[in-house]
């Protein structure tokens, strides 16, 4: 178990309305929240980039000259916050998010490191969104893993179900992969992994000798248990408005801080130590 725990804030989701949720959009205002997340002990921000048309804030963005001015607003704000973009797309065209990556050279990036049926149902049993699929097959991994690699950036492997979690031993035994890997567990997806701590000796029990990996979770209350259990078992952890909304109190939060406060409260109740700036960048340098 490393002493140290990476904390990274997700700040905004894909699709969350800004005029539902209090969800940062603006290149200020996604500045403002890695601001508010930073004093609170985050060292990476993970980017999800919207519209910036009035009125169409709730819908997603490739351009890279938008991915540019919330980086560029940023690195201006926090110069030693890591940054993490997203990269999740469906479908074949992933010209897009490899324009951002190209045009901005984060740190990391996201890689979806496999496909998944993303489902969910209300309560009546019909479904909350028409079913998809979020295809990631290995063609598409690849090229997005050779993009990262020839700009510097780290893979942060996410992986919603079991089989992509065993998947990640074989990308990196085909050489997609700098070393270390670097892999997230995506837990709470109504169709992937759930959201309990009791999954996760099994899951780390399968990740591929000398990992780095961290928790992405997903819901209210239980999302606090499998961080405090991630915090003790020596993983990396993950909050923001991306992935919940409610700190442990059950009260909701209407920015990234105080989910990050939070989350370094149950880090350092674990007995380790919140990662500065310095640590988290050194984790994330490949060899």
């Amino acid at each position: 178990m490393t002493e140290k725990c990476v904390i990274t804030c997700a700040l905004t989701g894909v699709l969350t309305d800004p005029k539902r949720h209090h969800v940062p959009v603006t290149p200020e205002q996604m500045a403002d929240e890695a601001e508010r997340a930073w004093n609170a002990g985050a060292t990476v921000v993970h980017l999800h980039f919207r519209r910036q048309q009035e009125g169409m804030g709730h819908l997603p963005s490739w351009d890279p000259k938008v991915a540019k001015a919330i980086s560029d607003a940023i690195r201006d704000r926090c110069p030693d916050l890591l940054q993490n973009f997203s990269t999740g797309v469906m479908g074949p065209d992933i010209s897009g998010p490899l324009a951002c990556l190209e045009t901005c050279k984060p740190e990391i990036a996201a890689l979806n490191a496999g496909t998944l049926n993303y489902l969910k149902q209300r309560r009546n049993g019909q479904w909350a969104w028409p079913p998809m699929v979020f295809d990631n097959p290995v063609g598409k991994i690849e090229k997005f893993c050779a993009t990262m690699v020839e700009n510097g950036i780290v893979p942060e492997c996410e992986c919603f179900d079991t089989g992509i979690v065993r998947s990640v031993g074989m990308f990196r035994a085909n050489g997609f992969l700098p070393e270390p890997v670097h892999v997230s567990l995506v837990m709470g997806v109504a169709s992937g992994m759930p959201a309990k701590a009791s999954w996760l000796p099994l899951l780390v029990e399968e990740l591929p000798e000398g990992a780095h990996w961290q928790t992405i979770v997903i819901g209210r209350q239980e999302v606090w248990d499998v961080h405090r259990a991630t915090a003790e078992k020596g993983g990396h952890v993950r909050t923001g408005l991306e992935d919940t909304f409610y700190l442990p109190d059950g009260s909701k939060a209407t920015s990234n801080g105080p989910l990050v406060k939070a989350l370094a409260d149950v880090v350092r109740a674990s007995g380790r130590e919140v990662a500065d700036a310095a640590y988290a960048r050194s984790i994330y340098t490949v060899s």
